[in-house]
C-alpha cells in the first residue's frame, strides 16, 4: 500500500483483528471442530483422498484447509450471524483466492501505483533532486500491493509477515523521503551540498536502514509474530510523516520552516493545503476498519472497501507530489 495511507489501516487492522488472528470464535466452536474433524476423517485421512481442483492445488489449499472452508461456510449458512474464524469473516474464495474482493482492490492499487510511476519518471524533471526518492517510494508502494494481493489470495505465516515487511518499507520510504523534502538535505543541482547537510543526509539514511533492518530481523527471530510491537513501530513512523506534511500545509502567517528552498517561510503555494487534507482523508477512511461488518454475500467487507478507498487516495497523493515538484519555488535550483 501507499505509505501515505498504510498506516492507520495497519494499526486499526491490527488493533481489531491481531488478537484474534490465532483464534476466533468460529474455530473455537465445538460445532466447527466436530465437522472439521468429521471431515477430515472421512475426506483426507483415507488410502485414496480425491485430488483437489486444480485451483486450489495451485494456491496451495491442502485437504484439511478445504475441509475447514466447507465447514465454515455450512455453519454459516445454518447461522443467523456470521462468525469469524482464524482471524477472518468467511468469505466465498474464487479460483483459489480467499478474499477475491480485497485481491482485486489490491491489483486496482498496483495499477494505480504503476501509472503513478509512470507520471512520476514523465513530468518531473531529471534533474529534481527528489524525483529518484519519489521513484523508489513508488517501486516500494509497488511491491507491497502485489504482497497484499498474494496475503489475500493465500493468508499463510509467510505471505503475512512479506506484507507487513512491505508495508512497514513503504511507510519508511515515504518517511525518508518526506523528512529529506520537508527538511531540504538532498543534493542541490547548482551547488555542491555543504558539508552539514551531507552528514545529517547520511545519519538519517542510516537511522532508516538500520531501523528496517532491526524491524524485520527482530519479527522474523519469534515464534509468533509480535503484532503490538508491529502497531507501535508503524504508528510512530504513521504519525511522523503525517506531522511533517501538516507543517507543509500550514498557513503562511504559522510557517515553521520554508517549503522549498529558493522561497521565505512566508511563501505558501495555493495546493500546500492539499497535504493535510489528504492525511485527513486518508484517516478518516479507516473507520471502516473501526466500524467493521461481515462482508456483504460474503463476498465485500469493510476491510476490501478500505482497500477501494485507497486507490482514489493514491492517485491524489501522484497529483500533489507533481504539482509540489513543479512549483517555482525550485526553479533555481534545476536546470
Amino acid at each position: 500500500m501507499s505509505a501515505f495511507k498504510r498506516w492507520p489501516f495497519l494499526i486499526f487492522v491490527c488493533a481489531t483483528f491481531c488478537g484474534h488472528a490465532l483464534a476466533s470464535a468460529g474455530d473455537r466452536s465445538l460445532e466447527f471442530q466436530q465437522c472439521t474433524l468429521l471431515c477430515d476423517s472421512r475426506e483426507c485421512k483415507i488410502d485414496s483422498p480425491s485430488a483437489l481442483p486444480l485451483m486450489l492445488r495451485l494456491t496451495r489449499w491442502s485437504c484439511l484447509d478445504n475441509c475447514r472452508y466447507n465447514c465454515m461456510h455450512e455453519i454459516t449458512s445454518n447461522s443467523q450471524r456470521p462468525l469469524q474464524y482464524y482471524g477472518k469473516w468467511p468469505f466465498w474464495r474464487f479460483a483459489g483466492m480467499q478474499e477475491p474482493a480485497s485481491v482485486l482492490f489490491s491489483v486496482l492499487n498496483l495499477s494505480t501505483h504503476v501509472r503513478g510511476y509512470s507520471q512520476l519518471k514523465r513530468r518531473i524533471s531529471p534533474s529534481h533532486p527528489l524525483k529518484r526518492l519519489y521513484l523508489v517510494w513508488s517501486l516500494a508502494s509497488m511491491n507491497t500491493w502485489i504482497w497484499s494481493a498474494v496475503f489475500h489470495t493465500r493468508d499463510t505465516s509467510f505471505t503475512e509477515k512479506l506484507d507487513y515487511f512491505s508495508a512497514a518499507l513503504t511507510i519508511l520510504t515515504a518517511l525518508y523521503f518526506t523528512a529529506i523534502r520537508i527538511f531540504h538535505l538532498y543534493s542541490p543541482q547548482s551547488a555542491k551540498p555543504t558539508r552539514s547537510r551531507t552528514l545529517v543526509f547520511r545519519v538519517w539514511t542510516t537511522i532508516c536502514v538500520v531501523a528496517f533492518t532491526a524491524h524485520v530481523t527482530y519479527l522474523s527471530s519469534l515464534r509468533r509474530f509480535d503484532y503490538q510491537y508491529n502497531i507501535i513501530f508503524n504508528l510512530i513512523l504513521g504519525l511522523t510523516h503525517n506531522a511533517l506534511w501538516l507543517l507543509y500545509a500550514l498557513p503562511p502567517s504559522m510557517s515553521l520552516l520554508r517549503r522549498f528552498p529558493n522561497r521565505p517561510k512566508s511563501y505558501r503555494p495555493s495546493f500546500a493545503g492539499t497535504a493535510a487534507f489528504l492525511v485527513t482523508v486518508t484517516t478518516a477512511a479507516t473507520t471502516l476498519e473501526i466500524f467493521d461488518f461481515p462482508p456483504w454475500q460474503r463476498i465485500v467487507d469493510a476491510h476490501a472497501l478500505w482497500h477501494l478507498a485507497t486507490v482514489p487516495i493514491s492517485e491524489a497523493w501522484y497529483r500533489f507530489l507533481i504539482r509540489d515538484t513543479n512549483d517555482p519555488g525550485w526553479k533555481d535550483g534545476q536546470r
